[in-house]
């Protein structure tokens, strides 16, 4: 009997558009013979189910089903591709923890502390995670560029505390510059984060569950074009996406294992890929992004090729994964 999947996409933020590409591949390379494959998008104004013939038809948001003709349709299992809200805060997850469907991301809870780059930071400290000198802001609040420099110093990061996708993102040089990048950066949230400059090698590490064990994949190195790692260079081009990343094995054993250590002390289920920055050898965490982007041109894919998981296995798992919960 095959299952019904709802593959959800869209979304409520500046990074829609690389969710519907997300969405879109993991439609593409779903085995039909075990799955029926249904595009869900989300938006602000409609979910609907957007058929071949590209015909909207209306979800229902009572029991998250659809009404084809005259049946109607429920899914067995959600595959979430959306990026950013409401698909990486908690939120949608919250509302399939609700209804009983299970779904390919983590729970809402961990989901909802991950987007949030402060309180991760904040949770990860005590068990000796590494991460950069920060300052936070909540819109509204006074702005004292004296003290927030004295704590982070120059060049600094000023970044939306919820969002991905380096939307809202800006390297601050000068004092004089500050300013615009902390509204900048409001624009994206209501919160921001104000980071120390790490100088070094910037990786990205891929850690799953495939096939029931935690599996970490191999290691990707960044290499901007641009002053950093910022939307230019993740998704048109700007950079050199390494993997297996040009770092020696003790630096490898470091990061894999912290990566790892983040994934099962967090509890974290599905995909997730986090970001690090080498200070010597030992990794500074960025940021956990638990919805990565899932094009073929996007990192975990190419960590998982790498590995020797191809899209239709890496789908397939992350969707039984999700049946066993």
């Amino acid at each position: 009997m095959k299952k019904n999947v709802a593959i959800i996409m869209g979304g409520f933020s500046s990074e829609y558009g690389i969710s519907i590409k997300s969405g879109s591949v993991v439609h593409k390379h779903l085995n039909s013979k075990k799955y029926n494959s249904y595009p869900i998008y989300i938006t602000k104004h409609s979910w609907y189910y957007l058929d071949e013939n590209k015909i909207e038809h209306h979800v229902n948001k009572n029991d998250f089903s659809i009404q084809l003709n005259d049946e109607k349709i429920k899914f067995d299992v959600v595959f979430n591709a959306v990026h950013g809200t409401p698909g990486e805060d908690g939120i949608l997850q919250a509302y399939f923890e609700l209804l009983n469907i299970p779904h390919t991301s983590c729970d809402s809870y961990q989901s909802a502390l991950t987007f949030n780059k402060r309180d991760l930071l904040s949770v990860l400290k005590p068990y000796g995670i590494k991460c950069a000198t920060s300052y936070f802001l909540n819109l509204g609040d006074v702005v004292d560029a004296t003290a927030i420099l004295e704590k982070v110093g120059l060049p600094c990061f000023v970044k939306a505390n919820k969002a991905g996708s380096s939307f809202g993102i800006s390297k601050v040089y000068e004092e004089s510059k500050l300013g615009v990048a902390i509204k900048k950066a409001f624009n994206e949230d209501d919160e921001i984060i104000i980071e120390s400059f790490l100088d070094g090698t910037e990786v990205s590490v891929g850690v799953i569950t495939f096939k029931g064990e935690v599996t970490v994949l191999p290691i990707t190195e960044i290499v901007s074009e641009n002053d950093f790692f910022d939307y230019e260079a993740k998704y048109e081009g700007k950079s050199q996406e390494i993997t297996p990343a040009r770092i020696s094995q003790k630096k490898q054993n470091n990061v894999t294992e912290v990566a790892r250590y983040i994934y099962k002390t967090l509890k974290l289920k599905g995909f997730s890929r986090s970001e690090f920055i080498f200070i010597g050898d030992e990794p500074y965490l960025i940021e956990v992004n638990t919805t990565p982007g899932l094009t073929e041109e996007s990192i975990l894919p190419q960590q998982a090729n790498i590995h020797g998981i191809d899209l239709p296995e890496l789908f397939e798992s992350a969707l039984e994964e999700a049946l066993k919960k």
